[in-house]
């Protein structure tokens, strides 16, 4: 699990910037924080292609970058500037045509890795870029602002509590994950709890963000944390697999002290998709 001093630094530094870019720069419905998702999605994709590099699954640079950031681009037209919303299914479509087809005519020596490069340009086409478009659909809801803030702190947070309750609770009961042996059950069941005040804090602080919709609006409130924090913590273990996979102990080291940008976003990439379902289902 994560230091101590990278918490701090995250929390310290980085949660303010967005939090003031999200709630003092709401213009073109918050432009400014989608252009922040688009850039970490650009850097997350780039060391995803690094990774999958290593498993001879071969994605040049300008293809990680293109296809890494045609969802999270398409969803900010749509959302900020009100482009039409079938954009972002047809943009979406090109990026899987190129996948397929963009090795049709090439040589017979080329031919034989034409399975590993398309599956790893499909791969960079949804992972992060795809999965973290979700956030910026988010800025579609009335009230975005405060909607998007609680998704960042019900999934940063989860990870925080996850690391408080593993030091305190968890030297018996770790290892039940080969992928990332030094999380623990305590772990776990720290972070779900975390994630479950906060989604609940959310519903009873903020009603105009989240609407009383089909249950109580207790019971949304623990449902839409539950699931976020559900999604969180898979996306930091699916990560830390492809990690173990690739032979390397971190995705990059763009972020000092933390490693690369896929080990801070890791969380919000799975969780944003099922967080945006959620709340659409319990709060619109």
């Amino acid at each position: 699990m994560k230091s101590l001093f990278q918490r701090l630094l995250l929390f310290i530094v980085g949660l303010p910037i967005i939090i003031c870019v999200l709630l003092f720069l709401p213009m073109y419905n918050h432009f400014g924080f989608s252009i922040i998702v688009i850039i970490v999605s650009l850097s997350g994709a780039l060391e995803f292609r690094n990774m999958l590099n290593q498993k001879n699954l071969t994605v040049s640079k300008a293809e990680a970058v293109i296809l890494g950031g045609l969802s999270p681009l398409t969803a900010a037209l749509v959302v900020c500037f009100g482009a039409p919303v079938e954009i972002q299914d047809t943009v979406f479509s090109l990026g899987v045509f190129w996948a397929l087809s963009s090795r049709v005519f090439a040589s017979k020596e080329t031919l034989d890795s034409f399975v590993n490069r398309s599956a790893a340009c499909l791969a960079v086409l949804i992972y992060p870029g795809f999965l973290m478009s979700f956030i910026i659909r988010l800025l579609a809801f009335p009230h975005a602002g405060l909607v998007v803030l609680f998704f960042l702190l019900i999934t940063l947070l989860n990870d925080s509590g996850a690391w408080a309750a593993g030091m305190l609770f968890g030297k018996g009961n770790r290892g039940i994950i080969p992928a990332s042996p030094n999380k623990s059950v305590a772990g776990f069941l720290g972070g779900m709890i975390v994630s479950l005040i906060l989604g609940m804090a959310g519903t009873w602080l903020f009603p105009g963000a989240f609407p009383k919709g089909r249950f109580h609006f207790l019971v949304s409130g623990a449902i839409l944390g539950l699931v976020a924090g559900a999604g969180a913590i898979l996306g930091d273990l699916a990560e830390s697999c492809l990690k173990r996979s690739a032979g390397i102990k971190d995705s990059g080291n763009i972020m000092p002290g933390r490693g690369g940008m896929l080990d801070c976003i890791d969380s919000l990439s799975t969780a944003a998709p099922v967080y945006y379902l959620v709340f659409a289902l319990l709060f619109t």
